[in-house]
């Protein structure tokens, strides 16, 4: 079976690679044979990353995707690609009659403009392969499934969603697929920081909604990713797949 899920040699650059779900994935993509192009803020993570992948031929980009230079640099220096994992995105949840024009302007630079405009640069700078696989991280709170405080970060997550779905119309021709992966919670450093502020009493009360009674942990994510960059899902394009533990089965 290993000849459906193998990577081996295969080119993909990984956003968001220094911490949580991004060094998850990372780990499990060089463990599969794949040569990876990681991407950080924090040099330090990033470098502490890049030496725990097997092997020594992965390239890591500092910087924030935010930056058009970055995105650019990217775009020109990465070979031709394989496989795009855009995972780099911020997680605020604010009600939204506290949001103002700089925090909604900031989580729709993050997590929607910056990936989008990443992906085309590489489009137009002809770095994606034929046949290559693009994933994009969405989460359960999107356009479709609602939570409070999650007005602004849901809307960033569904307009992804919506570049989806088109985006694998335009590059079907070109044997390109294009997905998104919809985390519930995760247990990374972000979703601890926004344990404390919310108190353990409400972090139980959410975990109570879980049908498989725990939050996920970021391999969880990385096998979806996996199967998505693999031949197995060779005929899989335009979905949004969620790895929520049950959790939205209740609408």
């Amino acid at each position: 079976m290993d000849e459906y899920f193998h990577l081996k040699d295969k080119k993909i650059l990984v956003t968001g690679a220094s911490s949580g779900i991004g060094k998850g994935i990372a780990e499990r993509l060089a463990r599969a044979g794949a040569h990876l192009y990681i991407c950080g803020r924090d040099k330090e993570r990033l470098d502490r990353v890049a030496e725990s992948l097997n092997g020594t031929s992965h390239q890591t980009f500092l910087g924030d995707l935010t930056s058009a230079e970055l995105q650019e640099h990217i775009a020109s220096e990465c070979e031709k690609l394989d496989g795009v994992v855009l995972n780099a995105g911020l997680i605020e949840l604010i009600p939204f009659q506290i949001h103002n024009d700089q925090s909604i302007r900031e989580l729709m630079e993050v997590n929607y403009m910056a990936p989008t405009l990443l992906l085309q640069k590489l489009i137009k700078n002809r770095k994606i392969a034929r046949n290559a696989s693009m994933i994009l991280m969405s989460s359960v709170t999107s356009a479709v499934h609602g939570s409070i405080g999650g007005t602004i970060y849901g809307s960033s997550k569904g307009a992804l969603e919506g570049l989806v779905k088109s985006l694998s119309i335009e590059l079907g021709k070109q044997g390109i697929r294009v997905n998104s992966v919809s985390p519930g919670i995760i247990q990374t450093e972000a979703i601890e920081v926004l344990r404390t502020s919310l108190g353990e009493e409400s972090f139980q009360n959410d975990l109570k909604k879980y049908p498989l009674g725990r939050y996920g942990e970021p391999k969880d994510v990385a096998s979806a990713v996996h199967f998505l960059l693999s031949d197995s899902s060779s005929w899989i394009t335009g979905i949004n797949l969620v790895v929520d533990g049950g959790l939205t089965a209740h609408s």
